[in-house]
């Protein structure tokens, strides 16, 4: 299956040139590379987030591989998804799903199953793709779309994509797309998301998941974030860096009402 682009237009550019423009305008070419198990980057339109997932990515040693895990914002499809085979489109070309490794994460895994509709109208994964794309024209990538769960089913699949990772022998990062704390004052939203990015900078997914919850963090990508960090503990992570932060707030000037994007790295 070819997996036309869904938010081309709206999110990010339509047209090559003025795609390429805008993700130059966020890449800092100076920044320190450094080799990374996993990170966490927004997802939203990139006028309001492109420049934190901008200074992620600016700072990666790009690898031919990643599995980049996503929530379901539109209820379609599996509730735990990786699109198996097929390429994804955007304005800067065609990029191939790795099907070897998709198939071992499947294998390995107890609660993932394979379904493409639960990719085919969810923008949290595609928008991470022009970067990529931007950044290194070789690369293949494994597309898992999450949804709601317990914590035992987010460490399963986190291990089920560890294991397959380490039984190819080849380098892959592990991309969780999330947004932070929605529309909420930027006082709340930056107490918020405070307690959430302190969890993830301890990797401690459980407590994420239990901050997420009883301080109603309304963080869209909890599952995506719990699961990676799993995998990544298990492939050797042993720190994490906050490397940005901001609101939307930060572009539109309007503070009443802001989404939180927090740009993470898992080393």
């Amino acid at each position: 299956m070819d997996r036309e682009p869904v938010v081309a237009g709206q999110f990010y550019p339509g047209q090559e040139s003025a795609l390429k423009e805008q993700i130059k305008s966020f890449i800092d070419e100076g920044a320190k590379k450094e080799d990374v198990l996993g990170a966490v980057l927004p997802h939203a339109g990139y006028v309001y987030s492109g420049k934190v997932a901008g200074a992620v990515f600016s700072r990666m040693v790009i690898p031919e591989r990643f599995v980049i895990t996503g929530p379901n914002h539109t209820g379609r499809g599996r509730p735990f998804a990786v699109m198996v085979e097929g390429r994804w489109k955007t304005p800067l070309g065609e990029v191939e799903i790795d099907s070897d490794l998709a198939k071992e994460i499947l294998a390995e895994g107890e609660n993932l199953e394979g379904d493409e509709e639960a990719h085919s109208h969810e923008h949290s994964i595609e928008v991470q793709i022009p970067f990529l794309q931007y950044l290194t024209g070789d690369f293949r990538f494994v597309p898992i779309i999450l949804c709601e769960g317990d914590l035992a089913t987010y460490r399963e699949i986190g291990g089920a994509i560890a294991r397959a990772i380490m039984a190819r022998g080849e380098k892959a990062i592990i991309l969780a797309s999330s947004d932070m704390t929605h529309y909420e004052s930027q006082e709340s939203a930056e107490r918020k998301d405070k307690q959430a990015i302190e969890a993830i900078l301890e990797l401690n997914e459980e407590e994420l998941l239990k901050r997420m919850r009883h301080l109603n963090i309304s963080m869209c990508g909890c599952a995506p974030v719990v699961t990676m960090l799993s995998a990544a503990k298990e492939l050797g992570a042993k720190k994490a860096e906050l490397v940005q932060y901001m609101t939307s707030g930060d572009t539109s000037g309007d503070y009443s009402a802001v989404v939180g994007y927090a740009g993470v790295l898992v080393k």
